[in-house]
């Protein structure tokens, strides 16, 4: 009988990029405001503290939300928290325009979590881990709003990738 490996969990691939960018704002940040203490006379240790807590404030503002998934989950952390729901066994996606477009995703036991679609663009990969569990939600019946959301996403998806084929290929 041959076994089977489970398959490694993928994820954002350009979160690293973005968690840098993020670092580096907050060490400029901190370092823009020990300068300007420094050259008013004022820089203590307590204001250096203060500089630093702001800073790391900072961090934890700009850092970007790291996704992952694999087989049946979809997983979203955060500098506070780690959220996961089953994608095989997901209710409802709903998706939020606005000044900032989001998905929210609910399972079967009530988790639930928010997702920029902009990074299932960016990552094929993740989008096809939530495509096959939202495959496995319909055949179990259990999703029941927000195919449609789905389907639109999935077709913006598909049309980036081939106009990036086509870039790539030298044929746009």
């Amino acid at each position: 009988m041959e076994r089977s490996s489970p398959t490694a969990p993928v994820g954002d691939r350009h979160w690293r990029d973005g968690a840098r960018l993020a670092v580096g704002w907050a060490l400029v940040f901190y370092a823009m405001f020990l300068l300007v203490d420094w050259d008013g006379g004022s820089l203590t240790l307590l204001r250096a503290l203060l500089w630093g807590v702001l800073s790391a404030t900072v961090l934890a503002v700009l850092l970007p939300p790291q996704v992952s998934a694999g087989p049946g989950w979809l997983a979203v952390r955060t500098p506070r928290r780690r959220l996961v729901v089953r994608t095989d066994a997901l209710t409802s996606v709903r998706q939020y325009d606005g000044i900032s477009s989001h998905l929210v995703l609910r399972d079967v036991h009530g988790h639930r979590l928010e997702l920029d679609p902009r990074i299932l663009t960016a990552n094929p990969l993740l989008w096809h881990e939530l495509d096959t569990g939202v495959r496995r939600s319909l055949e179990r019946g259990t999703l029941r709003h927000g195919t449609e959301v789905l389907e639109r996403l999935g077709h913006r998806i598909d049309d980036e990738t081939v106009h990036a084929v086509f870039r790539a290929s030298g044929l746009s």
